[in-house]
């Protein structure tokens, strides 16, 4: 018996010792640490060469953005990486799935796709997702000021992205960034950037890669905080972490489950429209045709996290409003706080109010949205905003992933605010304690998708 024990033993050890060596042996190196086989560069004049083990990026003066990618493409994989960068302002990054088209840019081409950033300035979005030459900021660390403390500066700090099926995460020193849900690329190349030199760049200016290497097969996904916010850009869907993490959608693209015209106890017969994978108000300004009329959630929220996309017309005007309550004294204008959803260029409203506080994404007529116009999309694309409503009465608004502005309910600053406002003669507003949310017909057409909701 002791014998057949110790035989048990050692066999259960080898098959413990052969699962880890297939678990090691998996991973390959994408960087053989002397030359550059296996890759080229493509849409600029930056240059690349190998130093003491590592690829050394050097900026290059009156030169587009410039990518050492892989001669092969790769679908889903684990990617491991150390990375270091020189300078105040200088600027890199990890490209995944990513692809080129080689007509842009005079000919040079012109590298599209996820990039995972590296980003040694004050803003430090170092992990975030960016989609370069293409839709912009898809995951601004604004969404995790977490991830912002992960990143240290003048060292060479460790790279963990996971691209499995639809998902991008990733993790700088161990700590989780970003966790984006996409629709685009199932595969691509992978490429390091030497981002172009901007005014406060300099010439000459490194970027260093080294112990770059892949894992194709056996994938093992890292664990992830339950807490990190996703960005889920497949519409009216929750990942399977959203639903862990406590969210519940709102509009399920296919049915007016949640709401009911405001004040009324069922939704509108006409006007809205919600079968086809957004919630669409119909057009009726200027017309003989009645207003639908605003529609609300049918349950009442207090403290929550609340996401949606927006689509506008050109010139619409609408809005999201929250801590919504109905009463017959305001049976035709619902009382609560707004996220206010408008052209800005095209509707007289953004020129109203108080120093812009009618512009897309304010707190209508209270407090303006500070905006930078790289993160604004245009006219007929999807937005997506984001309001966290805190147990402490704390309110933040998103858009497109970065905060534009907060504030506190029923604060000091707060009640003056509302004190110099068109609410000022209604008593303790904004200040429930729960509300419903309300999405508002304006005469105009606007469409929402992907509403969902995490009670805090």
């Amino acid at each position: 018996m002791r014998k057949l024990s110790l035989i048990a033993v050692g066999t259960i050890g080898i098959c413990f010792l052969t699962a880890f060596y297939n678990r090691q042996s998996s991973w390959q190196e994408l960087f053989d640490g002397k030359s550059l086989s296996g890759w080229k560069r493509v849409a600029g004049d930056a240059t690349y060469a190998v130093e003491d083990g590592m690829i050394v990026g050097t900026t290059v003066r009156g030169t587009g953005n410039t990518f050492l990618i892989t001669e092969k493409e790769y679908g889903d994989f684990i990617l491991e990486l150390d990375a270091k960068i020189e300078g105040e302002h200088n600027n890199s990054g990890i490209q995944t799935r990513s692809h080129i088209d080689l007509q842009a840019n005079d000919g040079k081409g012109r590298v599209y796709g996820r990039q995972i950033e590296i980003d040694p300035t004050p803003r430090n979005w170092t992990g975030g997702i960016y989609d370069e030459a293409r839709r912009n900021w898809l995951y601004p660390l604004e969404l995790n000021p977490n991830g912002k403390a992960a990143y240290k500066k003048g060292q060479f700090n460790h790279f963990r992205i996971e691209c499995i099926g639809n998902t991008t995460k990733t993790w700088v020193n161990d700590v989780p960034v970003s966790y984006v849900v996409d629709t685009l690329d199932d595969s691509g190349f992978i490429g390091l950037q030497v981002h172009s030199i901007g005014k406060e760049g300099k010439e000459g200016e490194k970027v260093f890669f080294k112990n770059i290497r892949i894992q194709t097969r056996d994938l093992q996904p890292k664990k992830i905080e339950k807490e990190i916010y996703v960005v889920n850009l497949e519409p009216n869907s929750l990942s399977p972490h959203e639903q862990e993490n406590g969210y519940q959608l709102l509009y399920d693209g296919k049915t007016a489950t949640n709401w009911i015209g405001a004040n009324k106890g069922q939704f509108p017969d006409k006007g809205w429209s919600y079968d086809a994978g957004e919630l669409r108000i119909q057009a009726t300004e200027g017309t003989s045709i009645p207003r639908a009329g605003d529609i609300v959630t049918e349950k009442l929220f207090s403290a929550f996290d609340l996401s949606f996309e927006f689509k506008l017309t050109p010139g619409a005007n609408s809005g999201l409003k929250y801590f919504v309550i109905l009463d017959e004294k305001n049976k035709d204008w619902p009382l609560g706080l707004e996220y206010q959803v408008l052209d800005d260029e095209k509707h007289p409203d953004a020129k109203m109010g108080r120093d812009g506080n009618r512009t897309l994404a304010s707190l209508y007529d209270l407090l303006t949205a500070e905006k930078q116009a790289r993160f604004l999309r245009p006219i007929g694309a999807w937005n997506n905003a984001r309001i966290i409503a805190y147990p402490d009465n704390k309110v933040e608004h998103y858009l497109n992933g970065v905060k534009v502005l907060e504030y506190v309910r029923g604060s000091d600053a707060f009640k003056k605010t509302v004190s110099l406002s068109k609410f000022k003669d209604k008593p303790a507003f904004g200040e429930a304690k729960e509300g419903c949310i309300l999405l508002q017909d304006h005469g105009n057409e606007v469409s929402f998708r992907s509403i969902k909701i995490k009670e805090l």
